[in-house]
């Protein structure tokens, strides 16, 4: 298990395993930056060495693009840019070296600091926001059954158990002309910003892994619990089972950003105005025959 060194008010840790498959080709990473702690997971994928190359390529880029900030920078630009920079760099290997040519990698990326998180993501690796033992945001995959449930198609569970779950429809190394899905969020002291590989939300249904990841009482419990279940299953199952990687970060005080009103509370804000506005004017209204009496 790998310990996140940060000088920012959080903590982390992360683990990557084998699982079944020959060879690891995830790639977990950090770095502190100007800009905040810097979260990398990519899943690799393509032929041979290929997709541990993709999924190195693209984290070391990412990595330098950020690092190379002096921290006044636009977190959400210069993300969504380190991002489009390492799809560059898979490009530039593949016309170095023809061999290489189908290689790819998705890309789940946190950078936080004590203002906001920035989540960047291409790919169906994901990134999770859990808040007292709750999920409250996850990233949405770029696949072809995601597509259905948007399409209200099928359900997510069905959608994970689907023969057409592997099926994506970004990845790093696949065009040029990529669309690079990032969001800021403002957090609360004891969130848990949780990024983690298809290895690991594809083995069981998502309330599982979110009970595992945000009820367990220490974070480097909720990362060891999570690979072991999950390795355990793969073996008991045939031992075919994917690379899976997992990362997880704890703040330990309140972003600077602050919570905004959600749709559903505009409403309840806007129908209790109403009622009040109506109420005032009931009263005034009744005010008024009293006096002309």
């Amino acid at each position: 298990m790998l310990t996140i060194n940060t000088t920012y008010p959080f903590s982390g840790c992360a683990d990557t395993r084998q699982g079944g498959r020959v060879e690891n080709q995830d790639t977990c990473a950090t770095s502190d930056t100007a800009l905040g702690l810097l979260v990398l997971v990519c899943d690799g994928m393509g032929g041979g060495p290929s997709g541990k190359l993709a999924s190195t390529l693209a984290a070391r880029a990412i990595i330098t693009t950020v690092a190379a900030c002096e921290g006044t920078e636009d977190r959400v630009e210069i993300l969504r840019n380190a991002v489009l920079n390492a799809n560059y760099s898979i490009f530039q290997a593949m016309e170095t070296d023809p061999s290489l040519k189908g290689m790819g990698t998705t890309v789940t990326a946190l950078l936080i600091n004590e203002w906001s998180a920035v989540v960047a993501h291409v790919g169906d690796s994901r990134v999770y926001q859990l808040r007292g033992g709750k999920k409250i945001f996850r990233t949405f995959d770029h696949s072809m059954v995601f597509e259905l449930v948007r399409q209200g198609s099928l359900s997510e569970e069905q959608a994970r158990l689907s023969a057409n779950s592997n099926i994506i429809t970004r990845a790093l190394g696949h065009s040029t002309d990529l669309m690079v899905d990032v969001v800021e969020l403002p957090y609360e002291k004891g969130d848990r910003f949780m990024l983690c590989t298809d290895g690991i939300w594809g083995m069981f249904p998502e309330k599982e892994i979110v009970k595992i990841a945000a009820k367990t009482a220490s974070l480097p419990g909720a990362v060891e619990s999570l690979v072991i279940k999950v390795d355990e299953e793969g073996m008991a199952t045939g031992a075919h089972h994917d690379n899976l990687t997992v990362a997880m970060v704890e703040v330990n005080k309140k972003s600077l950003k602050k919570e905004t009103m959600s749709k559903k509370s505009k409403i309840i804000f806007t129908v209790l105005a109403a009622v009040c506005v109506l109420s005032l004017a009931a009263n005034a209204w009744m005010c008024y025959m009293l006096f002309l009496k």
